[in-house]
């Protein structure tokens, strides 16, 4: 391999981890956003999915649950310290994560939660375009938090 070629190839791999960087921020935004049909599209059509051991059997239904969950309750997601490996159109990645989730107040509402984990994610190129093509959330710790009160007039995304 020539030098040209070394360096062409190595570009091209900080472009992709980059591009794969900018696909986690947007699965964390859309998240918070409540853009959920954006949010499914950010996976394969055939991604493996499974958040603290629940498996779904496709990003939509994924972003339902979560639309369904946590309606228009406040939620802050972050991911942190990517370790991110390209391997042609393939790559995998772990981060580390916190997330800050409260759900409408009900009886039968889950307890919010301030959460600490990690994300190991593969990831695949189609047409050009990074997408996830598997992801399991593991939470290693979660603290308690008092769920949100319904506030009809509140506009959490002005």
């Amino acid at each position: 391999m020539t030098d040209l070629e070394d360096v062409r190839r190595r570009v091209e791999t900080l472009e992709s981890i980059e591009q794969i960087k900018k696909l986690k921020a947007r699965y964390f935004r859309f998240v918070d956003e409540k853009r959920h049909d954006e949010f499914a599209a950010l996976f394969t059509p055939d991604a493996v999915l499974i958040t603290d051991g629940i498996e779904w059997s496709s990003p939509q239904e994924m972003a339902s649950t979560v639309r369904n969950l946590t309606g228009a309750a406040p939620s802050v997601h972050h991911g942190h310290m990517p370790e991110i490996d390209v391997a042609g159109d393939s790559a995998s990645g772990i981060w580390a994560m916190q997330d800050l989730l409260t759900f409408p107040a009900a009886d039968d509402a889950p307890e919010g939660h301030i959460g600490y984990g990690q994300y190991r994610e593969t990831y695949r190129r189609a047409a050009g375009e990074w997408l996830i093509a598997s992801l399991v959330l593991t939470r290693f710790r979660m603290d308690p938090l008092a769920n949100w009160v319904v506030d009809d007039d509140a506009d959490l995304l002005g």
